[in-house]
């Protein structure tokens, strides 16, 4: 049996959709220029790190007036959206789907064969502030700062922590490994 593999499914049998839906096996699925990506759930090591990634962020971003939202669509039409794991906005960009337009932040925990580096061109073309890409296993983190209409890495400081911008806040990846996030007086290693 395969573990690791894409699937093209050219046209879903009648009702497929619909039984996904209701099933409530489409909360992750992504729409890629109407095309439709059907991503698995992460595994519980993604899981708990983007809670503690939560956590960690939902007072900064709540003190710069912001909002904090855990896989909601981030919109640039009904045929074309993709599902962060976490994503930082301001309250007007939302709707009752999701986030429509630009966000401040969108965070990637990666996961095997996922498609977050492919996600980099849209989040740019709505114009996402910054995007980080988080190694699971080895708590690295890669930060990348929107310039114009692409995206450049931020490099670690001599020190060996990487500046977020956005929110201010340092990243190091420490033995253990954890990933040590510090705003201001406030540090934490998750």
């Amino acid at each position: 049996m395969l573990t690791s593999m894409r699937a093209v499914m050219l046209q879903p049998p009648p009702g497929f959709l619909e039984e996904r839906r209701r099933l409530g096996h489409d909360l992750r699925d992504e729409v890629w220029d109407g095309e439709l990506h059907m991503v698995p759930p992460p595994a519980l090591l993604h899981q708990k790190l983007s809670t503690k990634l939560v956590v960690f962020l939902a007072p900064i971003v709540a003190a710069r007036g912001f909002e904090l939202i855990h896989e909601a669509g981030l919109y640039e039409s009904e045929r074309n959206y993709r599902v962060p794991d976490v994503t930082v906005y301001d309250a007007k960009h939302e709707s009752p789907r999701g986030i429509d337009g630009h966000a401040i932040l969108a965070i990637e925990i990666l996961s095997p064969s996922d498609e977050s580096r492919e996600k980099l061109p849209f989040f740019a073309k709505l114009g996402v502030t910054e995007v980080w890409l988080v190694e699971p296993d080895t708590r690295t983190v890669e930060v990348y700062v929107l310039r114009g209409d692409r995206y450049f890495a931020v490099a670690p400081d001599p020190n060996g922590a990487t500046r977020a911008p956005a929110l201010g806040i340092a990243l190091e990846t420490l033995d253990g490994p954890k990933l040590q996030l510090t705003a201001g007086d406030v540090s934490t290693a998750i």
